[in-house]
């Protein structure tokens, strides 16, 4: 991975996997990190509180994001005051509404009223951006994370979105935007030329990162034989009409040969 890149946007891990987590704590790059839920049962943590103190334990110097998982919203302004309280550097991930559709201001307002710095998850329209806005605290750190990622895979181009949620925010210095579920490396040169402060990345794009400035015919060059070396490990083989035709006269002598044998024994 590039640790020299020159860019404006902080790069936060998305991930669950503790092993995986700690390595991209070693990079400086990495300014941050992101988890969710999802990700967390996909890693098979069965301990979610267990789990998150000890990458707490290991991260002290960066911000971590835990989300809440209840769906009442008493019980999430309760939950995001215990996750908050785990350590200063934690973000309180909140879901923009609950599983009925129901705005989640109610929450991020009080949570961002009490100090705890949130980080507004699963956001995909402007007008959401508005009303979360409306709910921060001016004096409080916060997040907005717009899954621009997901809008892409609609057919929706996300980058005038993100640029105008940019501006909506601006009314909150302390907020900062986060450009979610990037699908290709190219989201984050996208995301810093726009000036999005934040990007979630996977480690498995992280990975991809060495390839920035690669030569492209040295590329191509390696596509190729990265082609030519899983055909020939696979063994595939295709008949050519020379094949066939050299196919076609063997088995003419084979059954010449068969008859005169058995002529001989008659």
């Amino acid at each position: 991975m590039h640790r020299d890149l020159a860019l404006k946007t902080k790069i936060f891990a998305d991930g669950a996997d503790f092993d995986g987590i700690m390595q991209m704590y070693g990079n400086p790059l990495i300014k941050g990190f992101t988890t969710n839920p999802t990700l967390m049962r996909k890693a098979c943590i069965a301990d979610y509180e267990g789990f998150a103190r000890r990458v707490l334990a290991a991260i002290a110097d960066r911000p971590v994001s835990f989300e809440v998982f209840a769906d009442d919203l008493p019980e999430m302004i309760q939950q995001g005051k215990a996750i908050g309280a785990w350590g200063p550097n934690v973000n309180v991930k909140i879901p923009v509404t609950n599983t009925s559709g129901e705005f989640c201001g109610p929450v991020i307002g009080e949570l961002s009223r009490a100090g705890v710095a949130v980080n507004v998850t699963a956001v995909m329209t402007l007008d959401q951006v508005r009303r979360i806005v409306d709910c921060l605290a001016p004096e409080t750190p916060a997040i907005i994370s717009i899954f621009a990622g997901r809008i892409a895979d609609t057919g929706r181009d996300p980058l005038p979105l993100m640029q105008e949620a940019l501006q909506v925010m601006r009314a909150r210095p302390k907020a900062e935007l986060i450009w979610a579920s990037p699908r290709e490396l190219l989201n984050i040169f996208q995301a810093d030329a726009i000036g999005c402060h934040i990007i979630t990345v996977t480690n498995d794009l992280l990975a991809k990162l060495a390839l920035v400035g690669k030569d492209l015919d040295e590329y191509s060059l390696d596509t190729v034989q990265m082609f030519r070396r899983d055909a020939v490990a696979a063994n595939y083989r295709i008949a050519t009409s020379a094949e066939r035709l050299a196919g076609k006269a063997e088995a003419v002598v084979r059954t010449a040969e068969a008859a005169s044998t058995s002529a001989l024994t008659s």
